[in-house]
């Protein structure tokens, strides 16, 4: 498979990038400063650019069979319009080179999933991290509302923990854990699981163990 992976140079995006590059797939990073990619390999082509830039995006995004979207907020806690700019670039780019398959990786804590965890997650991290919420949340309606093929995944918080492949997925899971960790190894892992094999497509899976 030859994969775009959008905010590549981040913890989640790395991990993702490992794991294709061992899965035998072919991936670009397409990232804002190259320096901060650590991973060298043949079957890795590294594209500099800015997501916001639509001519960045357009020109990267041809001869792709799937593209793959981790990317963060610039600053933590706070709004990133160039962030929300970025995936509707994203889906103007693909829509225009009828590149089909998209996955966003999006938060638990967003809209209706936030019922499905336990209270630190539904009633205290909303309030910090309201306006990644909301920047998600607006992120998701322009995947919703585009003509691709797409799967919205919510992790709940992320760690640098090992792989353990012991995780469930599906749109209707719950935990009441007061605070479900996930580690960005298993997101990447179930996130080229999907792109193997759609089970998905167009639908918001949640990620608990």
């Amino acid at each position: 498979m030859r994969l775009l992976v959008f905010g590549a140079s981040g913890r989640t995006g790395q991990q993702l990038v490992g794991q294709a590059l061992e899965g035998g797939h072919a991936v670009t990073a397409f990232v804002r400063r190259p320096a901060k990619i650590a991973i060298t390999h043949p079957e890795l082509r590294v594209v500099q650019g800015d997501v916001a830039d639509y001519a960045a995006v357009a020109s990267a995004v041809p001869g792709h069979d799937a593209v793959v979207s981790t990317l963060g907020v610039g600053t933590p806690l706070k709004p990133d319009a160039d962030v929300v700019l970025g995936v509707q670039q994203i889906i103007r780019a693909m829509e225009a080179h009828h590149i089909r398959r998209l996955i966003y990786l999006s938060f638990i804590g967003v809209q209706e999933s936030r019922s499905a965890v336990g209270f630190v997650l539904r009633y205290l991290a909303p309030i910090p991290l309201r306006h990644e919420i909301a920047d998600h949340e607006a992120k998701e309606a322009l995947v919703r509302a585009s003509q691709l093929d797409w799967t919205i995944v919510r992790p709940p918080k992320l760690t640098d923990g090992p792989r353990t492949g012991r995780y469930r997925s599906g749109e209707s899971i719950t935990t009441w854990k007061p605070l479900p960790l996930l580690s960005r190894d298993d997101v990447a892992h179930f996130i080229l699981g999907e792109l193997a094999q759609p089970a998905y497509v167009r639908q918001v899976p949640r990620l608990l163990h």
